[in-house]
């Protein structure tokens, strides 16, 4: 038994767009990661998303991406790396500002879509990217992907971090997520995601698309927000790990 967090990809609408049951969702998650404006999210969204983890109890987090509105953040994109940490601190700066506004704090910060994936397998770009955000917050957790460079990013800068595994997708033997245009890439079904979760937090693995188990920390659990079967999949994990004998709760925010 242990304490975990229950984290979503949250706040990623834009002016009348919405995406995903982001209401619903805050009564089940304990951290929601928000979108800061490049990928998804504008001013009133964020505002909006803030209030509404607030009311819920839920901690802050700030979940910056490439600015790439038409593409959702999830196509790759080359920056040289002062822009990359001028990226960072931009997005970072203006959830931070907002938060503070309300006399609230970012508990946390990770990366979105294909800034993420890169970072994962780039040191020096993982280690731009969370000295940028370090900068504004010294005391900021970073949600790392295990295994990868993410991790050893944030282990060079000394920095606190939350190991975190995705309840909603697939992964391949190297501990990578599998490639959204493999298929399995994404698991839709809640009660296979609630099940794999269960497993991995027994057995202390990731267990890969081929049922390889890979050794790790897990303090977090992902469930994606924009995915159709979001609220479901979040309800199934937290009902089948609280019966599994764990304890859900945020990140505290050490700064």
């Amino acid at each position: 038994m242990q304490n975990i967090d229950l984290n979503a990809d949250i706040g990623e609408g834009f002016g009348p767009w919405t995406i995903g049951s982001d209401a619903d969702l805050m009564g089940v998650i304990t951290s929601a990661n928000i979108a800061c404006g490049f990928h998804a999210g504008d001013p009133d969204t964020m505002a909006q998303t803030i209030d509404l983890a607030l009311k819920n109890g839920v901690a802050l987090g700030a979940h910056p991406g490439f600015a790439d509105l038409q593409g959702f953040g999830r196509r790759r994109m080359h920056l040289p790396e002062p822009s990359l940490a001028n990226m960072i601190q931009y997005q970072l700066g203006a959830l931070s500002a907002m938060a503070q506004a309300r006399g609230a704090p970012i508990a946390h910060f990770k990366l979105h879509g294909a800034l993420s994936n890169m970072a994962a397998e780039s040191l020096d770009m993982a280690r731009t990217c969370y000295a940028a955000a370090l900068a504004l917050h010294p005391g900021i957790r970073l949600v790392i992907m295990p295994n990868t460079a993410l991790e050893a990013a944030a282990r060079d800068l000394n920095a606190p971090m939350l190991a975190e595994v995705f309840a909603d997708r697939a992964y391949t033997d190297s501990g990578a997520l599998l490639d959204r245009s493999q298929p399995g890439a994404m698991i839709h079904d809640p009660q296979t995601a609630a099940d794999r979760m269960v497993a991995m937090l027994q057995t202390g693995c990731i267990t890969s698309h081929t049922g390889r188990r890979i050794p790790t920390q897990i303090d977090t659990i992902c469930v994606h927000g924009d995915n159709a079967n979001a609220l479901q999949t979040a309800r199934s994990v937290r009902a089948a790990l609280q019966t599994a004998g764990h304890r859900f709760c945020s990140p505290s925010f050490s700064a």
